[in-house]
């Protein structure tokens, strides 16, 4: 049932294309009739040059003639219906792979952290590219397979209607063998497919972090568990070929046996009785060939198949994903954004038995900076989650400028925010181009002046090609600190109403930090601004400190109010400086 359905929904995305599966349908009827054509001729050639001392050669001529014409015809159809099926193939590959990539970002960011970042790729690139290869196999045999089957029973039937029926009545039984074959084989490819993810998921956390690898010696134990994850998919793989491959052998040694019962009819009864000549008893026997041969080549092309389904279900599994809680139609424009925040009653937890944030409740007038502290695993980085609505709360609210923000279109609320974070990202292009990511279209006197304003013009005007010179994914051939340099120059192109800065000075050297304070300074005045912080040096001037643990606000109140208490606050600030005191 899964896979009829599986199987039903790959034909849904076939249904556009119509017009294309018509001209594929219709060079294949030619190209199988012309094939069926051929053994009538060989047969009258036969019955021609039979039992004859004079050959008619004018008439053997003819019927040469018009089968080599038939075989040509035949050959530039066949050629056309696979040019056609293989658009189809391609067209309706596109069609999945961008549902599914686009499906990806309408999907909540809990799914993505949840599940691993190499199986997700496995799915859009290996599986998609599985249902491709057993869509070009699979539809091309499809067509001309039906088509065969119902020109040779015809065919048969016309010749000796005795011999036809115990060749329809036997054929069927390769279709049992398939079958039976087949509902191991699934399961075996389904098991093959998700072990492939793991392993692509393995991989991909090893190449993303190779130099933790490397620093922590973690080569021959990494090497030990992507060779039991890799003895694993093996096995997988072996049993999924071990059955597949029964399928074909079984199938041709049924059809090889009604072939033998055939021939052995068609000369022992039907010749002796005189009811038919050889020519047509060759004929008989070379339909009975094809008649099983589209059984023998669907068979013979299972393993594609059942690794397409296998596939396609894993596919589908993220289509079918619930999509995000929808946007809101409420639009804020940046120049009409004054950063009045407030959070409200605010309960949140990622797993529902383990509460992270509880009650929670923060009211931030426009232009106020707000440093966010505590322990790891307080709700630092969830709060900020939160205010950009990558998770939604699990009761409560967060308004902008008195606006629920779940009444709001996820990409203007975002827009309102500049993130610059302790992790940064860049994409394999220009510099320039990373930079203007925020803003499309910027010059480059804009992007110039952001990046004076970071203090990285002077490293980039030092690069071979300055502004044009390409990075690799990731930033591999620049430093942390050039890294995240270039992350806040393109907050300060953008340059929205509202900030949020984690950590975003962590792998910057003392010297460049403190002309970037100045810089963020200067940047946020008059700007709401949310900083996450761990050093607290760099949170002294801020409005207000909210000391969180155990997702709560514990403490609240500026820098100098905080130590006069002598609480959580002055703890931690002891911590990190009372050894230089």
């Amino acid at each position: 049932m899964k896979n009829k359905t599986t199987l039903r929904r790959l034909f849904s995305y076939v249904k556009p294309h119509l017009g294309l599966v018509i001209v594929a349908l219709l060079t294949a009827i030619v190209s199988v009739a012309l094939t069926l054509l051929a053994p009538i001729l060989t047969g009258n050639a036969i019955d021609k040059l039979a039992g004859r001392n004079n050959v008619d050669f004018p008439a053997l001529y003819t019927i040469l003639t018009v089968l080599t014409v038939s075989v040509l015809i035949s050959a530039a159809s066949q050629w056309l219906m696979n040019i056609c099926t293989s658009i189809i193939s391609y067209k309706v590959v596109r069609d999945l792979r961008a549902e599914v990539f686009d499906k990806l970002h309408r999907i909540p960011l809990r799914y993505i952290d949840t599940n691993s970042h190499g199986d997700l790729i496995s799915r859009v690139v290996n599986d998609i590219d599985s249902v491709s290869d057993g869509l070009l196999q699979g539809l091309a045999q499809f067509l001309v397979g039906v088509l065969t089957i119902l020109g040779t029973i015809a065919f048969m039937f016309s010749i000796n209607v005795t011999v036809a029926i115990v060749v329809v009545v036997l054929t069927p039984m390769s279709l049992f063998v398939a079958w039976f074959i087949a509902k191991f084989t699934h399961s075996a490819f389904t098991e093959q497919s998700r072990i492939q993810g793991e392993l692509s998921g393995y991989a991909e956390e090893l190449i993303g972090n190779g130099n933790i690898v490397t620093a922590f010696a973690y080569e021959e134990r990494a090497s030990a568990h992507y060779g039991e994850i890799n003895s694993r998919l093996r096995k997988a793989g072996v049993r999924a070929q071990w059955f597949s491959s029964l399928t074909n052998p079984s199938t041709r040694f049924v059809n090889a046996m009604v072939y033998a019962i055939a021939a052995v009819m068609g000369c022992f009864v039907s010749v002796t009785a005189g009811t038919i000549s050889v020519g047509a008893i060759s004929s008989f026997l070379t339909y009975a060939t094809q008649y099983t041969k589209p059984f023998n080549e669907i068979t013979g092309v299972i393993t594609q198949l059942q690794s397409a389904l296998a596939s396609a279900a894993r596919v589908f599994a993220v289509i079918d994903e619930e999509d995000e809680t929808p946007d809101g139609e409420y639009e804020i424009p940046q120049d009409e954004c004054k950063g009045s925040v407030t959070l409200e009653n605010v309960d949140f937890s990622y797993v529902p038995e383990r509460p992270l944030i509880q009650d929670f409740n923060l009211d931030v007038a426009p232009g106020k900076r707000v440093a966010i502290v505590g322990p790891t695993g307080c709700g630092k980085t969830t709060l900020i989650n939160l205010l950009m609505r990558f998770y939604d709360v699990t009761s409560g609210e967060i308004r902008v400028e008195r606006h629920d923000i779940r009444s709001m279109k996820r990409s203007s609320l975002r827009s309102l925010y500049g993130m610059v974070l302790q992790e940064t990202w860049l994409f394999c292009g220009t510099i320039r181009d990373n930079i203007a990511y925020a803003k499309p279209g910027a010059t480059i006197e804009e992007i110039t002046a952001a990046a004076k304003r970071a203090h990285i013009h002077s490293f980039i005007r030092r690069l071979p090609k300055g502004y044009d010179t390409v990075i690799t994914e990731g930033g591999g051939n620049i430093s942390e600190g050039q890294k995240q340099l270039l992350c806040i120059a393109r907050v300060m192109l953008s340059m929205p109403p509202m900030l949020i800065l984690d950590e975003a000075t962590s792998s910057i050297d003392t010297m460049t930090e403190i002309r970037i304070q100045k810089a963020f300074a200067e940047m946020m005045r008059g700007r709401t601004s949310f900083i996450v912080a761990h050093r607290l040096s760099t949170i002294r001037e801020s409005d207000i400190i909210l000391v969180m643990r155990d997702g709560n606000v514990i403490e609240q109140g500026t820098h100098d109010e905080l130590l006069s208490r002598e609480g959580a606050y002055f703890e931690l600030y002891n911590s990190q400086f009372a050894a230089k005191q």
